[in-house]
């Protein structure tokens, strides 16, 4: 008998205990809800520090959202090779495993969404459609879904160079507040603009697993549990228009309307009028 502990949900298969997940974000939450007070108490932070936070923020976020979530998972539109890199570099730096990994299990999230194979099944709850699902070895995983992006040599390379790229992205803030307040400065930007950004990032790219499938409303289809849920927009980027996306998933919008805050479809629309996005797809 295995020495793992492992738990079942009403009937679905036994799932592992993922321990170094659990330790490395029972470490970054620590950090965030401990460390940020604590040093704020202290010290406080400096404008450096916030103005990286606000910088990392963006661009991590726009890293998943543009780089993962709509270039990859969905194919909504296509780039040189050079700025796919970029996107996936700067989605590597939000601490969400590699592109590889997250697409794959993002194409499966539709492809089985509310189901036994969904990998952060709203079905189950709150807490653990939003971060529970990450503490267990998932039984579903299939290759299958990872097939086409195995065939991609910039995902390959991302996923490869996957733990220097996540260091990079909290060594940069700790540089930065050396160079401007030596190792105190350096200690307070690494908390706020590393550890603290990589918290909230994550746990914003949560709230579309869980609140966006739980509560909200359903205006373009009722097929599975997805939600439209405005605010959560304003802290993703524009993905929370999340049940137009479910329905017309290869859009490069979320939100379609123009006065729908979506910054991703901007900065993809944008990178079109200078010739460095190109088939941008819409819901026909």
């Amino acid at each position: 008998m295995s020495a793992t502990p492992s738990v079942s949900y009403h009937g679905f298969k036994q799932y592992e205990f993922d321990y170094p997940t659990v330790i490395l974000f029972g470490l970054v939450t620590t950090g965030a809800v401990i460390g940020l007070p604590t040093f704020a108490y202290f010290y406080d932070y400096s404008w450096v520090d916030w103005t990286m936070f606000g910088i990392l923020y963006i661009v991590t976020g726009l890293g998943i959202t543009v780089g993962y979530h709509r270039l990859l998972a969905h194919r909504s539109f296509t780039c040189p090779d050079w700025v796919k890199g970029a996107l996936l570099i700067a989605g590597g730096w939000a601490l969400e495993n590699s592109a590889l990994k997250w697409v794959a299990d993002h194409i499966r999230h539709h492809a089985r969404c509310d189901q036994e194979e969904d990998p952060y099944n709203a079905q189950r709850g709150f807490w653990y459609s939003h971060c529970g699902w990450l503490f267990w070895k998932d039984p579903y995983r299939n290759e299958k879904f990872a097939s086409r992006l195995k065939r991609d040599p910039v995902v390959m390379w991302q996923d490869r160079y996957y733990i220097p790229i996540v260091l990079s992205g909290l060594a940069l803030p700790f540089v930065v507040g050396f160079l401007h307040d030596g190792w105190i400065g350096g200690l307070g930007c690494f908390l706020l603009a590393g550890i603290g950004r990589v918290f909230f990032v994550l746990n914003s790219t949560f709230c579309i697993n869980s609140i966006c499938h739980l509560w909200g409303k359903q205006p373009h289809g009722t097929l599975d549990s997805s939600r439209d849920s405005w605010w959560i927009s304003l802290i993703t980027f524009g993905e929370g228009y999340h049940n137009y996306h479910h329905m017309y998933q290869s859009d490069y919008r979320n939100g379609p309307k123009w006065y729908n805050f979506d910054p991703s479809k901007w900065l993809i629309y944008s990178l079109s009028l200078i010739g460095l996005a190109s088939e941008l797809r819409r819901a026909s």
